[in-house]
C-alpha cells in the first residue's frame, strides 16, 4: 500500500504537506536551534508524533478488539537531539498513561505492551535512537 504525501517549501524554512487522500495539511517549521522560528512542528518533531500516535493506535486496536476501555489514555513523547557535525535524534522518552490499566489483569496488559512494541514507526526508527518506554497502568 502507498500514500502520497505532497510537500511545498514556504520559505523562511518552512513547508506545507498535503495528504493527498484526504486534502489534510500541516506545516513544519525549522526549530530555534537550527535557525527557525520554533512556532511549528519541526520534521524531526513529527516522528516523535508519529511514533507516540503509532504506539497508541496500535494499541487501541488491541483494546477494542478486547473491548478494554482505554479512551483517554495519553502517551508523552521527549524528542533530545544529538548536536554536532552528526546533528540527528538521540532519543524519544515515550511514557504512556493508560485509563483503566489498573483494572487490567497482567496478560491484557502484556497484549497492550506487545501490541505497542509492533508500531511500524517504531520498528522503522534507526537502532541508534534509544527509545525508553514506561507504562502507567491508571
Amino acid at each position: 500500500m502507498s500514500v502520497e504525501v505532497n510537500v511545498v517549501y514556504e520559505g523562511q524554512l518552512r513547508c506545507k504537506a498535503t495528504h493527498a487522500p484526504s486534502g489534510s495539511e500541516l506545516q513544519t517549521d525549522a526549530p530555534l536551534d537550527n535557525q527557525g522560528k520554533g512556532e511549528l512542528f519541526s520534521p524531526t518533531d513529527l516522528v516523535g508524533t508519529a511514533l507516540g500516535t503509532c504506539m497508541l493506535t496500535i494499541m487501541g486496536i488491541v483494546a477494542q478488539r478486547n473491548k478494554y476501555p482505554i479512551e483517554g489514555s495519553t502517551v508523552n513523547v521527549v524528542k533530545e537531539m544529538l548536536t554536532g557535525p552528526d546533528r540527528r535524534i538521540k532519543k524519544l522518552t515515550v511514557t504512556f498513561r493508560i485509563k483503566n490499566g489498573a483494572k487490567l489483569s497482567e496478560d491484557d496488559r502484556k497484549k497492550l505492551t506487545a501490541a505497542a512494541a509492533t508500531c511500524p514507526v517504531h520498528r522503522s526508527i534507526h537502532p541508534d535512537v534509544e527509545i525508553p518506554i514506561q507504562y502507567v497502568w491508571e
